[in-house]
């Protein structure tokens, strides 16, 4: 008996939303604390994130008069990299997502 080659056939896909939402941001959070100066904070704001002067002082103050600041918005990657080098400076810093 011969053997018969038939052409595939199409194969039908049922109607999906691709629509992909972004995961909510991720926030590095840094906390008062009742060590660190805070120019030291400032300093350390400065020198890691590269903000200006009125940016790391606004946000030092942030820490200090509030209890904390988000100093850093982005994916959860990039905010675990941020908390570890604050805790490397020696600053409490946590994240979470952003709200």
């Amino acid at each position: 008996m011969p053997v018969v080659l038939t052409a595939p056939t199409e194969l039908e896909r049922p109607e999906t939303d691709l629509t992909t939402v972004p995961d909510t941001p991720w926030v590095t959070l840094v906390w008062n604390d009742p060590v660190n100066l805070m120019s030291y904070v400032a300093y350390v704001f400065r020198t890691h994130f590269g903000y200006s002067q009125a940016k790391a002082d606004a946000l030092m103050l942030d820490v200090h008069q509030k209890g904390r600041a988000a100093v850093s918005a982005g994916s959860r990657e990039a905010m675990e990299r941020d908390v570890e080098a604050m805790h490397g400076y020696g600053l409490w810093a946590t994240l979470q997502k952003d709200e």
